[in-house]
């Protein structure tokens, strides 16, 4: 009999769960543990919720009230302070410890504060719990004026919330363009221009210096200052400013951190029968050769499965690491694939149609596409990603791209049929 632990109960936390209860003996103990007051939940959902299309109940990753007790798995609400790899201990916030077999650090991400005099106030709030939402929904009413920091990925599926919500809204970017870490300069700024058009206010290149409470001169709650000298008044104001791994609690373990939780092809950590997974974990992706990490919830759930897999004893690999973000801002579609800034000595194509808000970018390192962005296109994601995550040698079909890259699917099919040409003459 084997004591299963797992911390952390979004979405690896609960897919590892369950895949150790379908491969482990009926003897062996599975506890879940979350620190927040509610049922495991998406936190991807929370901005459905404040669009209102959605109850709480629809965060819930498992709907049925009694699917935890069926699968005897024991959900625990508490905060882990810290691990001892040497005994295989964890040391609980509400006292005493907690021994473990086989355990699974899938404590996800937290959003990084930036050191900014006042962030800390009433009404200034992230947007990452259900605490967090509640608090929103009781702020962002028509006309209220929002201040939003940070016009990341996360930002702009915020943003689409707030612009739901018929606030008053203003974004304050400190990159040179929206969504600066998918995004060239070229895409970027066009995103920025449709959501402008759109009601949002979007102050780029700009910082949020101090937010001051009750201002004696303004008839508003908060007072905001930008880095441009510019001082707005505000109701409300919402940081999303990235996030970061959650590991502070790894500290003295053992456990070897660098960005994240370093884990092998089988998501074990340096300490064997310690494993991790999602977006406190740094797994090594083929693309970028190099350990990364990669928040976002498909890779949160391919790592659960193997890290799973795993502690039950059944062998398993990961694949790689996705990278793909896709984005719908406001109704304009975006998306990013690998190495899209491109390499060193690569090669690069763009094609961009401002006035049809279109936009195509594609990378090259010989003739295999490392990277991609675009916006503005639906039809080719599914080519971009397969181009780029399968690493298929175009041949001189890349330089047809360099010439047209529009002529993605012509370029898919034939370099993915003399790829199979070549696997089958290997065999």
């Amino acid at each position: 009999m084997k004591h299963h632990v797992i911390i952390g109960n979004g979405p690896a936390g609960v897919v590892a769960a369950e895949t150790l209860r379908k491969h482990t003996p009926a003897v062996d103990t599975i506890t879940l543990i979350g620190d927040e007051d509610a049922p495991p939940y998406s936190r991807m959902a929370i901005p459905y919720l404040l669009h209102g299309d959605i109850t709480e109940r629809g965060t819930w990753l498992r709907k049925d009230a009694h699917h935890w007790k069926t699968l005897r798995i024991d959900l625990r609400r508490d905060r882990v302070k810290a691990l001892d790899a040497g005994t295989k201990t964890l040391a609980l916030e509400t006292g005493g410890r907690l021994g473990f077999d086989t355990l699974l650090i899938a404590t996800g991400s937290r959003p990084a504060l930036p050191p900014i005099p006042g962030i800390h106030a009433q009404r200034v709030h992230t947007c990452w719990t259900l605490d967090d939402a509640r608090a929103i929904a009781q702020l962002a009413v028509p006309g209220a004026r929002v201040i939003q920091l940070g016009a990341g990925f996360i930002g702009c599926i915020i943003m689409e919330s707030l612009v739901r919500r018929r606030v008053q809204l203003s974004v304050v970017e400190m990159g040179d363009r929206m969504v600066p870490r998918m995004m060239g300069e070229v895409a970027g700024g066009m995103i920025r221009d449709w959501v402008q058009a759109r009601g949002v206010q979007v102050h780029t290149a700009a910082r949020i210096e101090s937010i001051e409470s009750n201002p004696a001169d303004l008839a508003a709650p908060l007072a905001v200052r930008l880095s441009s000298g510019q001082r707005l008044p505000a109701d409300l104001v919402i940081s999303a400013a990235g996030v970061k791994p959650k590991i502070d609690f790894l500290e003295n373990s053992g456990v070897q951190c660098l960005q994240g939780v370093l884990t092998d092809a089988r998501m074990q950590t340096n300490m064997p029968g310690i494993y991790a997974a999602g977006d406190c974990a740094e797994a090594f992706d083929v693309v970028y050769g190099k350990s990364i990490v990669s928040a976002i919830q498909p890779n949160a759930v391919d790592q659960a499965y193997v890290a799973a897999m795993n502690m039950a004893g059944k062998p398993a690999q990961l694949r790689g690491v996705t990278q793909i973000n896709v984005l719908d801002t406001l109704g304009l579609i975006s998306c990013s694939f690998g190495q899209w800034q491109g390499v060193p000595g690569g090669q690069g194509v763009e094609r961009t149609d401002r006035a049809a808000f279109r936009h195509l970018s594609l990378q090259f390192q010989g003739d295999v596409m490392v990277g991609s962005h675009s916006i503005g296109t639906t039809e080719h994601i599914g080519v971009l990603r397969g181009l780029v995550e399968g690493r298929v040698r175009l041949g001189v079909w890349k330089d047809r791209l360099l010439e047209d890259p529009t002529r993605l699917m012509e370029a898919y099919l034939a370099g993915a049929q003399g790829q199979s040409r070549r696997g089958l003459l290997a065999a």
